[in-house]
């Protein structure tokens, strides 16, 4: 996972973020990868970053990020 040690979020912006996990994670098939799931918290950690804040905005980018990752 990249670093993120720098980053500090408001606890409302860590429920929004957390929403837009565990959405993100519930519709990938199963079974799931844990470096899929890496990959969504990333996009998310990086995207809330530069101040997104919609849940499904949030979703979008990551799966949409997922589907554009390099298969190994």
């Amino acid at each position: 996972m990249k670093n993120f040690s720098n980053a500090a979020f408001s606890p409302e912006v860590i429920a929004v973020m957390t929403t837009a996990l565990e959405a993100a994670v519930a519709s990938l098939p199963e079974p799931l990868h844990t470096a899929h799931v890496n990959a969504l918290a990333e996009s998310i950690l990086r995207t809330a970053s530069a101040g997104e804040r919609n849940v499904a905005d949030l979703q979008r980018i990551a799966l949409m990020e997922l589907q554009l990752m390099p298969r190994n």
